[in-house]
């Protein structure tokens, strides 16, 4: 059964403020307060930190020849982690925390994983050519542009 995404953010959000209240009664508001602020700071931090990490990771991939595809997973994940932290609340800290630890991850991209297929483009963005080749003369290429033809205007050339 799915959860709409309306019923689920509203639950959050009366969750987050039950949850202000049970630790603002417990510890008090100005504690309270602070824990937020080192939430958000602490968010920041892991935000700025994650990205880096990834890029490297990402390139390291690249450079070895393989898809990037669990870099760039594992950084999209942590990005998200890192903005729950930043977001002002206990729940959605708590949820960031969880999305931080591999075995929460790995579960999480088992489940993504079933629905997406990583395809990789050849090098340089180029599609793979059909095997029909154009032989040119000398007569039809030149430096000059030719105001017949059909690329001048947004069409295509016929085949």
């Amino acid at each position: 059964m799915r959860i709409p995404f309306t019923l689920a953010f509203l639950v959050l959000v009366l969750g987050e403020i039950a949850v202000f209240i049970w630790v603002g009664e417990a510890i008090g508001v100005p504690a309270t307060l602070g824990l937020i602020l080192f939430g958000m700071i602490a968010g920041v931090m892991l935000l700025r930190r994650q990205g880096v990490a990834t890029l490297m990771r990402v390139r390291a991939e690249v450079d070895a020849g393989r898809t990037p595809a669990r870099p760039l997973a594992d950084g999209a994940a942590a990005a998200v982690a890192a903005i729950l932290v930043i977001l002002p609340g206990f729940l959605t800290d708590l949820l960031g925390i969880l999305l931080f630890l591999p075995p929460v991850r790995a579960a999480l991209f088992r489940a993504v994983g079933r629905r997406f297929r990583v395809q990789r483009e050849a090098a340089g963005g180029t599609r793979p050519v059909r095997d029909r080749v154009i032989e040119l003369d000398q007569s039809e290429y030149g430096a000059q542009p030719r105001h017949d033809s059909p690329w001048r205007h947004g069409g295509r050339p016929e085949a």
